[in-house]
């Protein structure tokens, strides 16, 4: 073949331009030029006991088909000049173990357009994860003691206050610390033992700003390690003895607690329009008259300005109640049992969804 040694010309192979990837010809760069690169074998860790995969140091629950796809990503390479990179895979199991991923590509090297194909073998190992190695050691940072002021909590207070942390959790991005070692009815109340202190200190705030209460705070020193001393934190969360909508008798006067505040609580008198805020200490000895969730909701028979007729929904039999200070004409009635007498209530926001379930 003749050169024109005065012009430019392919350095392999001495052809006439157009020339591409380092001064070659098309033949001579696609012979050489490799548009992806990609191992034989991609090894990947999933924990023998939960199933949680190892992705780039963590552990996490991740899709077969989300872990192939972000395997091909972490692992296939391309060349450096490649742009316009378009990719392809689909998974094909071969044992519980081994995932054949053919790979297919195509991109654009100096305005030449490449076409690979690559078959990667993923091949699974067994290893255990942070979580399940600190469950099994019943490795513990915090202990959550669920309690209440002056009485015990019963089962249905208990399940609820429980559901929390599962919310909480939920709530909270993913960490392998956010496990629970033990958990279990006390003398008194419930104790969760919790793998992390950051899950506990949140769940208390949860707790007190959607049921009231306090919490408190203790450390412990158990130990030091790497020059720094290893602490575990109780956090015991007191319950209020009232719930939001309940009836107590507070200061000789009967009362409905409305919202929960920082400090204390919100609360509504019942014999008259005034609205007041309490201390957890002022409360100390409220006395519990009736439990929303014993309140009944009734429609009225008749009525004059000041009383109504109703049906008992004990005995069946017409009785008469003192409306309400904030009763509207032709509206039901929220009655709570005390000493043995109907007490027809003003309504307060948690009394919404009684109303609309009704008797």
């Amino acid at each position: 073949m003749a050169v024109d040694l005065g012009g430019a010309f392919c350095l392999v192979c001495g052809a006439s331009p157009p020339l591409f990837t380092d001064g070659m010809c098309e033949s001579c760069s696609r012979e050489r030029t490799t548009l992806m690169r990609a191992p034989d074998n991609i090894p990947w860790t999933r924990c023998a006991r939960c199933g949680a995969t190892e992705v780039e140091g963590r552990w996490t629950f991740i899709e077969d088909e989300a872990l192939m796809d972000d395997l091909v990503q972490r692992h296939v390479t391309f060349h450096e000049d490649a742009e316009d990179i378009a990719i392809g895979m689909m998974a094909q199991p071969i044992t519980d173990r081994h995932t054949l991923l053919h790979v297919q590509a195509e991109g654009v090297i100096d305005d030449l357009l490449y076409t690979e194909e690559r078959t990667v073998r993923a091949r699974m190992s067994n290893g255990v994860c942070l979580t399940c190695t600190r469950r099994a050691g019943n490795y513990f940072e915090a202990t959550v003691q669920l309690r209440s002021s002056g009485r015990r909590l019963d089962d249905e207070e208990l399940t609820t206050l429980r559901g929390t942390l599962d919310d909480v959790i939920g709530d909270m991005p993913e960490d392998p610390m956010f496990f629970i070692t033990k958990e279990g009815p006390v003398q008194g109340g419930y104790d969760v033992v919790l793998g992390s202190k950051g899950l506990a200190r949140a769940w208390g705030r949860h707790l007190v700003q959607n049921h009231g209460g306090q919490t408190i705070e203790t450390n412990s020193t158990v130990g030091r390690k790497d020059g720094v001393d290893v602490t575990r934190l109780t956090l015991l969360y007191r319950m209020p003895g009232y719930g939001l909508g309940d009836v107590i008798r507070w200061r000789d006067a009967m009362w409905r607690p409305t919202s929960w505040t920082k400090d204390g609580v919100i609360l509504e008198r019942v014999h008259r329009h005034e609205r007041t805020g309490a201390s957890w200490r002022d409360l100390e000895h409220a006395v519990v008259l009736a439990r929303h969730r014993e309140l009944t909701v009734v429609d009225v028979l008749s009525e004059d300005s000041s009383a109504a007729e109703i049906l008992d929904p004990m005995t069946w039999k017409v009785e008469a109640v003192a409306l309400p200070w904030d009763h509207e004409s032709g509206s039901r009635l929220v009655l709570a049992r005390i000493e043995g007498e109907w007490l027809a209530l003003p309504r307060v926001a948690h009394d919404r969804d009684l109303l609309t379930k009704g008797p």
